[in-house]
């Protein structure tokens, strides 16, 4: 019972060291890329934009 119960916990402790070694992963490419979409929206004009039609 006791090696059901141990074999157990480490599969938990695997398991959640996977998702978070994934979730760091997933966090170094998305940095990577955070850049290069601030300076395309850094072009984009802030704040109110009046259009006069005659």
């Amino acid at each position: 019972m006791k090696t059901n119960i141990a074999a157990s916990v480490l599969s938990a402790l695997l398991y959640a060291q996977g998702l978070l070694g994934f979730a760091a992963l997933a966090t170094v490419l998305l940095k990577e890329r955070a850049p290069a979409e601030i300076t395309v929206s850094a072009n984009v004009p802030t704040g109110p934009s009046v259009v006069v039609v005659r």
